[in-house]
């Protein structure tokens, strides 16, 4: 539904929403933005003043199918009349059927479900090891992942991530995690270690440094070098995964078939829940007792991520992103070519777009968008974010593209 309403502004309960947020949660989020929405719809979300706003950052890539989707409200209402938790050491049917859905789905052959992106990693960078420990190999333990990646916020994803804004706090780091620059075939082949690198762990598209997609040639490269070194091949597909990039997995952009990948954000879309798969021979690595936890899993999570992954997978929304994306950036195109030197680069795959701003102006636009009733991301001073649901609609990439003209107009 795209028609706004008309709903009587109440400041007064923003304002004590601030305030109880301010006096009683933890700051790590800065100055937030001063809005807090009640109701989603489709792009549409509706804040507590009654006003409305174009989605166009979906929770950071997590809101695949948009705010209230019908088959993600009609999952919870359902799995949770019958039941939302259980322990893992009973047998789970809607585990069991998002474990077969996504592997007859994808390149794996096992799953393991999570409750988190960062936990999905963790599970892989434990699998990896375990995997290099059981064939009498210990030593085999160090990463090798590229700078300006992002994996997670737990200790050792962390010390993956290779950014040092994320690990400066938090020195000295887990051990073990060597970082190479993205695209560099001659810096990964350097830090590879054949007696001393277990896995290397790369995104096909770097979101959170500013959308920045891996080149092809690299790409395959790198997956020739771990076969070479015996070293396996984790793919981060938290944020590209199931439609994002045009494809239902990004890896398939490229002709490879990672050893493990990992899954979270659209898998639930907007529910928490994350997935670390695996090849038979990789997965076989995890036995009784050597990973584990106590909520992911469960019914509940588990049945919403198959009402998402189906409903990704029968409404055709990868290829949608696919068409969508590139309308996307030929329109922006069109659009730098009326503001000279106000737009620097337009890349992305799919409906994952970054925008490069010729000035450190990503801020302001990010701010008169929202002013309009759009919402972005952005990233440091001149890259904007633009994840969509991906039900978007042309019509409604056409008012942000209007909004964004304009915007740039005032700069």
């Amino acid at each position: 539904m795209d028609e706004k309403k008309s709903v009587t502004p109440d400041m007064a309960v923003l304002e004590e929403i601030i305030a109880m947020d301010k006096k009683y949660y933890m700051n790590t989020f800065g100055d937030r933005t001063r809005v807090c929405f009640e109701h989603g719809e489709g792009l549409l979300l509706t804040d507590t003043e009654g006003k409305q706003y174009y989605d166009f950052f979906g929770g950071v890539a997590v809101d695949a199918l948009g705010h209230s989707h019908p088959a993600i409200v009609n999952a919870i209402k359902s799995q949770a009349e019958k039941i939302i938790h259980c322990s893992s050491l009973y047998y789970i049917e809607p585990q069991a059927r998002l474990a077969k859905l996504l592997v007859e789905n994808s390149c794996a052959d096992k799953v393991f479900i999570t409750n988190s992106g960062a936990e999905a990693n963790e599970a892989a960078l434990k699998l990896a090891k375990i995997y290099h420990y059981k064939k009498s190999k210990p030593e085999k333990c160090e990463f090798v992942t590229a700078y300006d990646s992002f994996h997670g916020r737990t200790l050792a994803t962390v010390a993956a991530t290779g950014q040092e804004k994320y690990q400066k706090p938090y020195r000295p780091l887990v051990t073990g995690f060597k970082h190479a620059p993205l695209n560099d075939i001659g810096a990964l082949k350097d830090a590879l270690d054949k007696d001393k690198t277990c896995a290397v762990m790369l995104e096909l598209v770097q979101g959170e440094s500013g959308v920045y997609p891996v080149a092809r040639d690299y790409i395959q490269s790198a997956f020739e070098l771990c076969k070479e070194n015996d070293a396996l091949l984790i793919v981060d597909e938290i944020q590209t995964g199931l439609g994002r990039t045009g494809k239902l997995f990004a890896y398939e952009h490229f002709g490879i078939e990672p050893d493990i990948f990992t899954l979270a954000k659209a898998l639930g879309s907007g529910f928490p829940i994350g997935a670390a798969l695996a090849r038979d021979e990789v997965a076989a690595a995890f036995g009784v007792g050597d990973h584990g936890s106590t909520f992911a899993g469960n019914p509940l999570a588990c049945a919403v991520a198959c009402a998402s992954v189906n409903t990704i997978l029968n409404d055709g929304l990868p290829q949608a992103a696919m068409e969508k994306g590139q309308y996307f950036r030929d329109k922006l195109a069109k659009v730098s070519e009326k503001h000279t030197g106000k737009i620097k680069e337009v890349r992305g795959l799919g409906l994952m777009i970054g925008v490069q701003l010729g000035l450190p102006k990503a801020v302001k636009v990010k701010n008169l968008l929202f002013e309009s009733g759009f919402i972005v991301g952005s990233v440091g001073a001149d890259i904007l974010r633009i994840l969509p649901p991906l039900i978007v609609e042309y019509s409604q990439i056409d008012k942000l593209l209007s909004a964004f003209d304009d915007a740039l107009a005032k700069i």
